[in-house]
């Protein structure tokens, strides 16, 4: 759920469920894997000028159940968009990404996350938008009783949505496409539908 505090401000908060399934168990019964709470804010706005806009978006995930395994991500990203028309139809994109992991267990430790990454994205006259990421992950490992469970590596990451605004920006229909290396492909497709609640 996201509510729009002003037109560059942003809260959101949200639950995430999973199930499994093989050819001979059947998909197991959905239950409630974590929950969020985060915020997005344009702490400037380009509004037809040089000066990119700049966006800062942090998110808290806490991992369900919080027993001694139990973690808490915290997700910010600080990215710069420079539109080369009034209208923001295209432009060019920067940002970097810094993910920290906290394990409730003192034997266990996740490394932090950064990435950095630039791109771009065009809007159609039919409201149609297309962004595009390229960018570069390290990853500082992982450990358990002093073991090392996965090395720290330094690999690519891609990322493409596809997007069906409306004549507001707002997104009414998206799809993501995203492989990162960790160190070996992996492959994420997202779909996204949003649900509006509008207060006449």
């Amino acid at each position: 759920m996201t509510v729009d505090v002003t037109d560059g401000v942003s809260l959101y908060t949200g639950v995430s469920a999973s199930s499994t399934g093989s050819a001979d168990t059947g998909w197991s019964q959905a239950t409630i894997t974590s929950w969020n709470i985060g915020f997005q804010a344009e702490l400037y706005k380009q509004n037809g000028g040089t000066i990119p806009t700049l966006t800062w978006q942090s998110t808290i995930t806490q991992a369900i159940p919080n027993g001694p395994v139990g973690t808490t991500t915290f997700n910010n990203i600080f990215e710069l968009s420079y539109a080369f028309d009034k209208d923001e139809t295209r432009g060019l994109l920067a940002g970097v990404q810094d993910v920290h992991v906290a394990i409730n267990s003192p034997l266990a430790s996740i490394h932090p996350s950064i990435t950095g990454y630039v791109g771009g994205y065009y809007q159609w006259p039919n409201n149609w938008k297309f962004t595009g990421r390229v960018g570069l992950q390290w990853f500082g490992g992982a450990e358990l009783q002093n073991v090392t469970l996965v090395k720290s590596f330094t690999e690519p990451v891609l990322r493409f949505d596809i997007d069906r605004m409306d004549d507001n920006d707002n997104r009414l229909f998206g799809v993501t496409a995203e492989i990162m290396w960790v160190p070996k492909p992996a492959y994420q497709l997202t779909l996204r539908t949003p649900l509006y609640f509008v207060r006449n």
